[in-house]
C-alpha cells in the first residue's frame, strides 16, 4: 500500500511531528511511505526523531502565488462568510474554495495525484479540510484527517485555532472524508459526524524508571501563549513554596514565552527552584530523575507527555481535562483547569503520595499505549 502523510513540517520540534514521525516509521515496515511536506528543503534532518531508521520518502511542496484580483475576491467572500452569510453546506463549500483558491487546490492536488497514493492522511484539522476539498480530485486515494487537538481547543469561544465561527465549517467539510481520526472518545462525542477514536501511542523509548527519592517535579512543553500553562505552574509553586522548601521545578522546552517566565521566576525570587532547560533528544533522563510529572495545560487533544511519565514511573498531577481523565482515570492526581490554587493544593499532596505503588499503576497504565497496538488500529482504518 502506498500511504502519504500531508503535515505543515515534520522537521521541526513537536509533539505532532514526532507522533507523525513514529507512525510513518512503523507504518514504512510494510507499506511505501511519503511525507509530503511545506517545510524547505534545506531543513531535511532525517536524525531528527530517528527517521533515518526507515525508508520514508520525503517531498518538499510549497503553493504558487495567487494573482492580487483573485485574493482580493476570495478575502472578501471569506469574510462574508464569517460575518454576515447564513452559514449552510453550501455557503460552507463555496467558502472551502474561496479560502483555498483554485491555484492553490489545483497544485496541491497535482502534488498528491502524482504519488499514486492508496491512502493519504492529512495531519491537523486544516489540512485535512484541504484535503477534503481536493476529493474530487483525488478520487482513488482514501483520505483520513488526523486531528490532533482537542474538540474544544479547535472550536471553543477562546480558541486560538479555528474558533467558533467556523465550527460547522470544519464539520461539513470534515465529514466528506473516507474517515476523521480523533484522540479521544470525549472529542469523538463532541462532533456531529462519525470519527473513529485512536489514541496516540508512547514514543520513545524509556529510559531507567525514576527511583522517586529526587524531590523534583517536571513539567515538559512548547512555551507558547497559554497553551501548556506553564505560567500558571510557575504561579501555584509559588503558593506551594511558601509552605516547603525542598522540592524544585524542571520545566523543559522552548518556545516564545520563555523571557515571561523567566520574569515570572525573577519576581517570585525562585530562581534556585524552578529551572528552565531547552528540549533535548535526551529527554527521558529528565523524566529518570523526576519524581512526579505535572501537566498545567489549558486544553490537550492527547497529552502524549503523560504517557512518557507514566512509562518511567512518574505520578502525574494533571489539569481536569477530560482527555487527561480519560487516558489516566482515577489514578490521576486533578486540579481545577486554570486554578493555580488548586494546583498549589495538588504540588503539596504529591509530596506524600504512597510513591512506590503509585509508580507501579503509573507503569502498568503505559503499557495500554504500546506503538504495537496503535499500529495495527491504523492500519485498520488504512484499508478499510
Amino acid at each position: 500500500m502506498k500511504i502519504c502523510f500531508l503535515i505543515d513540517s515534520i522537521f521541526s520540534i513537536g509533539g505532532v511531528q514526532r507522533v507523525t514521525a513514529v507512525i510513518a516509521k512503523a507504518l514504512a515496515k510494510q507499506h511505501d511511505v511519503t511525507i509530503v511536506t511545506f517545510d524547505s528543503q534545506d531543513s531535511l534532518d532525517t536524525s531528527l526523531y530517528g527517521l533515518e531508521e526507515a525508508d520514508i520518502r520525503y517531498r518538499f511542496f510549497h503553493y504558487p502565488p495567487v494573482g492580487y484580483w483573485k485574493k482580493l475576491m476570495c478575502k472578501a467572500y471569506s469574510m462574508l462568510y464569517r460575518k454576515v452569510i447564513p452559514q449552510t453546506r453550501l455557503t460552507s463549500d463555496i467558502y472551502a474554495h474561496s479560502s483555498f483558491p483554485s491555484e492553490l487546490r489545483l497544485a496541491l492536488a497535482k502534488e498528491l495525484q502524482d504519488g499514486q497514493y492508496d491512502a493519504i492522511i492529512g495531519v491537523h484539522a486544516p489540512l485535512a479540510v484541504r484535503l477534503a476539498a481536493c476529493k474530487k480530485l483525488l478520487g482513488r486515494s482514501r483520505l483520513i484527517g488526523w486531528i490532533h487537538n482537542s474538540y474544544e481547543a479547535l472550536y471553543g469561544k477562546d480558541s486560538l485555532y479555528i474558533g467558533e465561527e467556523l465550527r460547522k465549517h470544519y464539520e461539513w467539510q470534515l465529514a466528506k472524508l473516507d474517515q476523521t481520526v480523533v484522540l479521544c472518545q470525549y472529542d469523538a462525542q463532541q462532533y456531529h459526524f462519525p470519527t473513529r477514536v485512536i489514541y496516540n501511542p508512547l514514543t520513545l523509548k524509556p529510559g531507567q524508571p525514576s527511583t522517586g527519592q529526587s524531590k523534583r517535579f517536571l513539567a515538559v512543553g512548547r512555551f507558547s501563549h497559554l497553551h501548556k500553562g506553564f505560567d500558571l505552574l510557575i504561579d501555584a509553586f509559588h503558593l506551594f513554596a511558601q509552605h516547603n522548601s525542598e522540592w524544585t521545578l524542571d520545566i523543559v522546552g522552548e518556545g516564545p514565552e520563555e523571557q515571561l517566565y523567566r520574569e515570572k521566576i525573577a519576581t517570585y525570587k525562585l530562581e534556585s527552584r524552578i529551572h528552565l532547560h531547552p528540549f533535548t533528544n535526551d529527554i527521558q533522563s529528565y523524566y529518570s530523575q523526576a519524581q512526579v510529572y505535572v501537566l498545567s495545560s489549558r486544553w490537550e487533544g492527547f497529552g502524549l507527555v503523560l504517557v512518557e511519565a507514566m512509562a518511567h514511573g512518574l505520578p502525574v498531577i494533571s489539569s481536569d481535562l477530560p482527555t487527561s481523565k480519560e487516558l489516566m482515570g482515577a489514578f490521576g492526581l486533578y486540579f481545577n483547569n486554570g486554578d493555580a490554587a488548586s494546583l498549589a493544593q495538588r504540588l503539596q499532596e504529591a509530596t506524600t503520595l504512597d510513591w512506590p505503588a503509585r509508580s507501579a499503576e503509573a507503569l502498568a497504565l503505559a503499557r495500554r499505549f504500546d506503538l504495537r497496538q496503535i499500529v495495527s488500529q491504523w492500519e485498520s482504518v488504512l484499508k478499510t
